[in-house]
């Protein structure tokens, strides 16, 4: 019988410790937590309707068009003279209710599970963000009603854009479809830093 005592088991280092890397995750999870937390009170005053580069929803009552920034190396919008949506100047509260109306119209119709807007969507249909200066509109003073007359029956005013790819008609009412096109004139507005790349605007009739 041997009775020589033996050897204990050699110390589990550090980095390889299921107790030290419960700790770090547990220290991890919880720094990212606070950064979350932090990027996220930082983010909502600048993504805000008011900011610097979002605009208040009475930008509606005004000209949205783009001009290319030599700093910036890319187009940025520029708000210009007054062009009322419709022809009817609203005030700030009615100008919030009625792009508010058009957002949710918007998700209500589920529109990103075929188009994108603000990054966000299907890429099967066109992006909308910049879409009430898309140039298929033909121009700005006939824009209005062409975007009318499509959301309200888009298999009549089909528009493919060289492809067999046809927009369902939703059943719009008129007043769900004049939201719409506030709510996306609206987002044309939006600084969005150059998206979507390569973005063409409507051409500008009196650029001023």
């Amino acid at each position: 019988m041997n009775d020589t005592p033996s050897e204990p088991p050699p110390a589990t280092p550090w980095w390889a410790s299921e107790d030290a890397w419960r700790k770090i995750a547990i220290w991890v999870t919880a720094v990212m937590f606070v950064v979350l937390i932090g990027l996220t009170f930082d983010s909502i005053p600048k993504i805000t309707a008011g900011s610097a580069r979002v605009p208040a929803y009475e930008v509606i009552n005004q000209r949205i068009y783009y001009r290319f920034s030599q700093e910036r190396k890319l187009p940025v919008p520029v708000i210009g003279d007054a062009a009322p949506l419709f022809g009817t100047a609203l005030s700030a509260a009615d100008a919030q209710a009625l792009v508010s109306h058009g957002k949710l119209t918007f998700q209500a119709k589920n529109c990103m599970n075929c188009h994108t807007i603000l990054g966000n969507g299907a890429y099967f249909a066109p992006d909308l963000t910049k879409s009430w200066l898309d140039p298929a509109w033909a121009g700005e003073s006939a824009r209005e009603g062409l975007m009318e007359r499509f959301l309200l029956d888009p298999t009549t005013n089909a528009r493919g854009y060289g492809t067999t790819r046809r927009m369902p008609n939703l059943g719009l009412t008129i007043d769900e479809a004049r939201a719409v096109i506030a709510f996306l004139k609206w987002t044309s507005a939006i600084d969005t830093n150059g998206f979507p790349r390569n973005f063409t605007p409507i051409v500008q009739e009196g650029d001023r």
